[in-house]
């Protein structure tokens, strides 16, 4: 008789890999969507004569958007089902996505900006509940971390299109942001054909329909887990309860202060590098993209180091580098130093950033059960995202009547708050199963323990 094992216990296959390209397909197209809208600003602003608020504005709809997108998505997720809310959210990004080309003025693109963001930040919660959920336990981290990386890739994606497209002309802007709809059409089609969970199946007492997708998938002797099935239902406030309260605090705290460095550095790098001296109405478009680039190689390390090391490392170690390599820049900011320094600073401060980052799809992950995974997962989004979009549009202005030195100064501090934050909140959850990473604190298993027998 073939032992039963449990979905974490089975090797990486081709399936997880599938898995994580729905579930990448998010964190790409969240940075494409915020990316291109940078490129574009430069065009749109010789056409519109924006004002420094309007300019910010539209710099922070989409992140506005996704606290909204986060926090109801997230919910609707924990009660109607990851697939079906993964195939809704792209449906709006898509309509809304051609419809930036027909905008006549800012307004109109800053409320299709806002709408797209709240599609964005409803699957950043689906995204990273299925990709955990039917992760190994020995690979969660590392394919949750690497997500992040996608991230990069529609971020350095879009600068390059954008780049290209300067060449059209006046009308650039428009093709630049209509090209959002195509990633989005392609990853729709794609999880059309993708399973719903089962731990999420199993947790509405669903258990036939969870046991034949878990056997579908892995086999008749692989079940989802030796403890018995609960079902439990999903209330909101939840993730305050139990012991869940602490680790909504943690999770916010540290995504918001790496996400306002990021988002406000990662939306203007245009006008950093050209306040350095490196413009020349194209150039630092193209210094932005393989920049980005560069970030996604420094990567890979982490992707390893998270299973080696463990989850507290990789986070404390990236919050307190990247804080120093900011501090360097802005110190340097005024010394006409060359472009290799400035580029080599950057990727520091952009590899650790990433390390840091992967944390944002391990933590809420790991750290919630079930019933509430996508609710927490959407709400610390959520903040993470009203914070960095209150960055981004300060940046301008702080940047405008401060400078660049003062901007990465403060983006410096920012991180080693969040260093001092997770030097004393971080825990370890390497090598855990969900039960056990979900329970952490809590003194028992709680909800998580539920599983699926064999029938028979």
């Amino acid at each position: 008789m073939n032992k039963v094992r449990t979905m974490e216990e089975m090797p990486l296959s081709g399936f997880h890999f599938k898995m994580f390209s729905y579930a990448g397909g998010s964190a790409f197209l969240d940075g494409y969507i915020i990316g291109i809208i940078a490129v574009a600003l430069s065009v749109i602003q010789s056409q519109f004569h924006m004002s420094l608020t309007v300019m910010g504005m539209l710099g922070m709809a989409t992140l506005a958007g996704m606290f909204f997108g986060g926090i109801i998505g997230g919910y609707l997720t924990d009660l109607i089902g990851r697939k079906k809310m993964f195939l809704i959210d792209m449906i709006v990004m898509l309509v809304a996505s051609v419809l930036q080309f027909f905008v006549n003025d800012p307004i109109q693109l800053i409320i299709l900006r806002f709408i797209i963001g709240i599609a964005v930040g409803a699957d950043y919660p689906i995204a990273g509940a299925l990709m955990a959920e039917f992760s190994p336990k020995k690979n969660r981290g590392a394919l949750l971390g690497a997500i992040n990386g996608l991230w990069y890739v529609g971020y350095a994606t879009s600068y390059l299109v954008g780049y290209f497209m300067l060449s059209i002309g006046d009308t650039s802007w428009r093709w630049m942001l209509l090209s959002t709809a195509l990633p989005v059409l392609i990853l729709l089609l794609a999880r059309l054909n993708m399973p719903e969970s089962p731990r999420w199946l199993a947790n509405k007492g669903r258990e036939k329909e969870a046991n034949a997708i878990v056997q579908k998938i892995f086999g008749d002797n692989v079940v989802m887990s030796t403890e018995p099935t609960t079902k439990v239902k999903t209330t909101f406030l939840d993730i305050f309860r139990n012991g869940n309260g602490k680790w909504t605090i943690f999770v916010s705290v540290f995504w918001a202060l790496q996400v306002i460095p990021t988002f406000g550095i990662g939306t203007y790098i245009p006008e950093i590098l050209a306040q350095f001296g490196y413009a020349d109405g194209r150039k630092e478009y193209l210094g932005a993209a393989i920049i980005n680039m560069i970030y996604l190689v420094g990567l890979i390390p982490f992707i390893y180091l998270v299973e080696k090391w463990g989850r507290r490392p990789t986070l404390i170690l990236p919050f307190l580098v990247s804080s120093i390599a900011l501090f360097i820049l802005g110190a340097t900011s005024g010394m006409n130093v060359s472009f290799t320094f400035i580029l080599v600073l950057f990727i520091i401060y952009g590899t650790f950033n990433n390390g840091m980052g992967m944390h944002e799809w391990i933590y809420p992950n790991e750290l919630f059960p079930t019933h509430i995974r996508g609710t927490a997962v959407g709400f610390t989004t959520g903040v993470s995202r009203i914070a960095s979009s209150i960055g981004t549009f300060f940046f301008p202005f702080i940047m405008t009547n401060y400078g660049v030195a003062t901007t990465l100064y403060i983006c410096g501090a920012l991180f080693f708050i969040g260093f001092l934050v997770s030097v004393f909140m971080a825990p370890e959850t390497k090598n855990m199963s969900l039960a056990e990473s979900s329970s952490i604190n809590k003194g028992t298993l709680g909800t998580e323990s539920f599983g699926i027998r064999k029938n028979g």
